[in-house]
């Protein structure tokens, strides 16, 4: 997510999905020699894609395909290695650490700048530490609310926050999460005060607002969508800039009365500081054919993202505008999260 200048987020790049815990595929494939390595060309031996969450969640199953789709284009292995703790810092620290050679990778997703943004504890610099390799795909969250709550569209829910101030409870994935800030960031810009309950995940905060004991969450489109098919939430607004394709009659933040704030959950590529260029250039040019494979496509349709192919300088721009963004939400909203 970015926030522009003003504290508004603003940027399209995100997704989701989920999976298990190992790794990448040789294929036929053929690809065009990388640069050398000690021994030959690049890659000589199996890249390893750190995940720094458990095996199950959404960026583990983004690394397993694009470990099998780029195993595929280049005819290389690639290993997917789960590496989970501290909201995803110890795997995120490890892969800094690691040596800028090319052979290991991490997979980052949303909390790679909103939690370094936000826990003082992260201890990395996702601007210095990393060079950026490409981004993958990107989608928007989407603002829901329980049924019970008496509003229809992101309007009507200002209006009552502001009328009644502390007394809607909203539901996150955890403190310092991008559910989080999103809800801080509607906060800041509207001037309204929403009682911010952490959980452990978006599925027990989405069954406590079914159940009437929150009214409000964010949360991905493939969440929530099934909830809002069967009538049990209902969607206010999708959190981007413009509309989902998955939600197609649910307005975009503009739509609803907030423009400017432009919030979506990415996955993207980034090795250690220090990576060769060409080797990042051989490993971008990978990542922007896996992105346009049909098959691809077709499966981040149905998790209602959209596919991202960039230079790795284009990735830089977003990780670093993301992060500045969101560091911006915590300092005006005095958020103190360890």
């Amino acid at each position: 997510m970015n926030v522009k200048s003003t504290g508004v987020l603003s940027r399209r790049q995100a997704l989701l999905f989920s999976a298990g815990t190992a790794a990448g595929l040789v294929a036929p494939a053929a690809w065009a020699q990388g640069p050398s390595g000690p021994s030959g060309p690049y890659p000589e031996r199996a890249i390893k894609i750190v995940v720094p969450f458990a095996p199950g969640a959404g960026t583990d199953a983004m690394a397993r395909l694009v470990a099998q789709k780029l195993g595929e284009v280049m005819n290389a292995t690639f290993v997917v290695e789960n590496r989970a703790g501290a909201s995803g810092a110890i795997g995120t620290q490890s892969v800094a650490q690691a040596p800028a050679d090319g052979y290991t990778l991490l997979l980052v997703a949303s909390p790679f700048t909103t939690v370094a943004a936000s826990l003082p504890s992260a201890n990395y610099d996702p601007l210095r530490q990393f060079t950026p390799v490409g981004m993958i795909a990107s989608g928007p969250l989407v603002w829901a609310a329980s049924n019970q709550l008496p509003v229809k569209s992101m309007k009507e829910l200002v209006t009552l926050a502001k009328q009644k101030p502390g007394v809607l409870n909203y539901g996150s994935a955890g403190a310092g999460g991008v559910n989080h800030l999103v809800l801080e960031l509607l906060k800041a810009r509207t001037g309204t005060f929403i009682t911010h309950i952490p959980y452990r995940g978006v599925a027990p905060a989405t069954m406590d607002m079914i159940g009437g004991q929150i009214q409000l969450i964010t949360g991905t489109i493939p969440a929530l969508l099934p909830f809002i098919r069967n009538g049990s939430v209902r969607p206010l607004a999708v959190t981007s800039a413009r509309r989902s394709s998955a939600l197609p009659d649910v307005p975009s933040m503009t739509e609803a009365g907030l423009p400017g704030i432009d919030v979506v959950n990415y996955f993207a590529l980034m090795a250690p500081a220090g990576t060769p260029a060409a080797i990042v250039k051989v490993l971008n040019e990978a990542i922007n054919k896996v992105v346009t494979l049909p098959d691809v496509v077709a499966r981040f349709k149905v998790d209602a993202v959209e596919a991202a192919p960039g230079s790795p300088a284009l990735l830089g721009n977003f990780i670093e505008a993301d992060y500045r963004a969101w560091r911006n939400v915590v300092k005006t909203q005095n958020l103190k999260i360890e």
